[in-house]
């Protein structure tokens, strides 16, 4: 979004945000939370083109760890995606006096969107989940293994991703490291999937590498609300960026269609 970042304080840290509030007091807002690797800054104009011209403010931050947040002083444990969930996301929905968001994740983003769904029903009107990941497969492991020796290989790469985050390295190995710790293989949240009542939009490419379709048909089968499933040929692990036209303008006509439900 075309705004300068702000930090907000929080118990461990602080975070970088831009809120951007909707048309009126009680319009909507809609969240935009990050990848593994991701920042605010590599949502780029995404949160732009979905908002425009709708009642809806856009959150979009870079948590604990990411981008020019507080560097994270331990290792991530396992339960890395539930601390978000439950105890930082609803701190800053609070600080921002956001009672009640639609939530829009994308892999990482996606799993802890839909724990916090599966917590707290009132406070998430509904989601959008980016090829999001309910439990670990072999295809994730590998695809994380295969990045990982990309990134001690190629120089470029580092320095790519060096310019989005505080430390670059420090960023990389701690999201890495925990996905390939044996402690992280049992690693599972379709109790809370079971748990969501909020519609959901669930969109994975045909071409990724970190998950197979059994992800969203998971949640299909356990999500109590309505549950509208894509799958987009020719795009990988990002939709909103292997097919943004389609991307965008899928989710503009959901949130439009779920909206005037509400």
């Amino acid at each position: 979004m075309n705004a300068e970042a702000q930090t907000l304080a929080l118990d461990g840290g602080e975070i970088e945000y831009i809120y951007r509030r909707g048309a009126s007091e009680d319009a909507p807002t809609l969240v935009f939370l990050h990848e593994g690797l991701g920042t605010l800054r590599l949502w780029r104009d995404l949160p732009e083109r979905i908002c425009r011209g709708t009642p809806y403010g856009a959150l979009v931050y870079s948590r604990f760890g990411n981008g020019f947040a507080s560097e994270l002083q331990e290792a991530r444990r396992p339960a890395y995606m539930h601390d978000e969930a439950l105890k930082v996301l609803p701190e800053i929905l609070d600080r921002l006096g956001i009672e009640r968001a639609w939530i829009l994740g994308h892999s990482d983003g996606a799993s802890i969107a839909a724990i916090f769904a599966g917590t707290f029903a009132d406070r998430c009107a509904g989601l959008i989940l980016e090829a999001p990941h309910l439990f670990v497969e072999p295809e994730s492991i590998a695809a994380i293994a295969a990045i990982g020796e990309r990134y001690r290989e190629d120089a470029a790469f580092r320095e790519r991703l060096g310019r989005h985050h505080r430390n670059g390295e420090r960023t990389f190995f701690g999201w890495n490291d925990i996905w390939l710790h044996r402690d992280f293989r049992d690693w599972n949240i379709e109790e809370y999937v079971a748990r969501i009542e909020a519609p959901i939009l669930a969109v994975q490419g045909c071409d990724d590498e970190y998950g197979t379709f059994e992800q969203i048909a998971r949640i299909a089968a356990l999500a109590k609300g309505d549950v509208d499933r894509l799958l987009l040929a020719r795009c990988g692990h990002a939709p909103h960026r292997d097919r943004p036209e389609v991307f965008t303008a899928l989710v503009r006509a959901w949130l439009a269609e779920h909206r005037s439900r509400h």
